[in-house]
């Protein structure tokens, strides 16, 4: 069942229909649903379709597996070329509606000395007609992102460029769409938005037997996904601590640096701009300080992989000892709802990007953390949703609560917030999962309904 991308669909659909040259290139995180994008565009095309996936191994090699493609693809005896060149040139001389897909291009990129291939396929694109639509589609976003600077041979060749990214929060809860709003904002916060770790999710069952079965079991295939496919990428070249400090919170560097004991010879500033780029970790900064370094955290991006290395990491020996309902028990039940509460935050701040995206809400310079510092009081810290309009700010405090919120709470906070030295609110709003036991005009009140409301698709 093909859910959401429709932008991401339209795009490929016009390509692949239209009768100019088209050189799309598709990349994005592995399991993020990009094969599945291109195979559901490909359903529209008027003509023949192959589908090739590149292989780790020589470029000639390569070459030879893809002239195997083209042939099976199209019902001819198979024949040898010597270069891409030569059998592109092939296909466009049959004069045959032909789409080819380079699946995990990154392969045969790799396959050459640097930029080799790219060079070839420079040519390829150069030279490609009408007829003939090409695609090029992988997940190593950093060798992908390569074909997009401005020193490759394929810089400013594609005619389309298509970043597929996890899903939010809204989009994610069309895999389960009868579950009520606390099970879509737990579900969401622990297995977070990819199109795969959510196709996997059984929502007539609890979250917690999800979580057993999926995560905890050595053989739960969610477990497999993490430990056999993103821990694999990711040890080959980056320490692994960095993600166990990180964990279910926000690191600076410096405190990153400390927990390496400083043995990383200089590296983790490397590291640290390799995992942005790869996709695994984000850099944050407050809205109102985007230039204090000493104010920038790291955080883990995807909530499965943040899950993993706040609960399971370290723990497997742990977990075959206890059995998985009982670590469950002892070692998961007591902060899983500080854990969710943490990522409903960023929920809301999604839920206020859909809002400025569908031009429900016009207003918004920016929105984000906000730092503060009380030097009377001897505090600081951060708040998690905060909102930048023309004449100040917004600031909104989220709640993930099995119950309404009351007016009573409402305002302790707001005297809390007003108690603050160096804060100057425009107003102060409430975010509740489980909604408000009263109505307001003094407060901006967003429960779990609004956060879910078909208008903000």
């Amino acid at each position: 069942m093909f859910l959401n991308r429709s932008k991401e669909l339209q795009l490929l659909r016009d390509q692949l229909n239209s009768s100019g040259k088209s050189a799309v290139l598709v990349y994005g995180k592995r399991r993020i649903g990009k094969s599945f994008l291109i195979a559901e565009a490909a359903r529209s095309f008027d003509g023949i379709v192959i589908n090739h996936l590149c292989a780790q191994t020589t470029l000639q090699g390569n070459i030879e597996l893809l002239c195997r493609s083209v042939c099976a693809g199209l019902n001819m005896p198979a024949m040898h070329f010597d270069t891409l060149m030569d059998l592109f040139s092939f296909i466009a001389g049959l004069n045959r509606k032909v789409l080819i897909i380079l699946d995990e291009y990154s392969y045969m990129k790799e396959s050459g000395t640097k930029h080799e291939v790219d060079s070839y396929m420079q040519s390829v694109i150069d030279r490609l007609p009408g007829h003939v639509k090409l695609i090029l589609c992988g997940s190593y976003i950093t060798v992908m992102t390569e074909l997009l600077e401005e020193g490759n041979p394929l810089f400013g060749r594609f005619t389309e460029i298509i970043h597929l990214e996890a899903f939010d929060y809204f989009e994610s809860a069309d895999f389960y769409p009868g579950n009520e709003i606390n099970r879509k904002i737990s579900n969401y916060a622990v297995f977070g938005g990819s199109p795969y770790v959510l196709s996997q999710i059984n929502s007539s069952k609890s979250l917690k037997e999800n979580i057993v079965q999926l995560i905890l079991r050595d053989t739960g295939i969610l477990r497999v996904y993490i430990e056999s496919v993103i821990l694999k990428e990711i040890q080959k070249a980056y320490d692994i601590r960095i993600f166990q400090a990180i964990g279910n919170g926000k690191k600076r560097y410096s405190e990153l640096n400390d927990h390496l004991s400083g043995s990383n010879n200089g590296l983790l500033d490397k590291q640290l701009k390799n995992l942005m780029n790869m996709e695994m970790i984000e850099k944050t900064f407050p809205i109102n300080r985007p230039a204090d370094k000493k104010k920038q955290f790291y955080e883990i991006r995807d909530n499965l992989v943040r899950f993993y290395f706040t609960y399971l990491f370290g723990n497997e020996s742990l977990i075959f000892r206890l059995g998985e309902e009982a670590f469950y028990e002892s070692y998961i039940r007591p902060t899983l709802n500080e854990f969710i509460s943490r990522r409903f935050e960023q929920m809301v701040l999604q839920y206020f990007r859909r809002l400025s995206v569908t031009g429900q809400m016009t207003d918004i310079l920016d929105f984000g953390t906000y730092w503060y510092d009380d030097p009377a009081a001897h505090k600081n810290g951060e708040f998690d949703c905060v909102l930048k309009r023309p004449d100040g700010y917004d600031f909104v405090e989220c709640k993930y609560y099995t119950k309404p919120m009351s007016e009573r709470e409402c305002e302790k906070e707001e005297q809390q917030l007003k108690e603050m030295k160096g804060i100057t609110f425009r107003k102060i709003g409430f975010a509740c999962s489980a909604g408000f036991s009263f109505t307001s005009d003094r407060y901006d009140l967003i429960d779990g309904e609004d956060l879910f409301a078909e208008k903000n698709r």
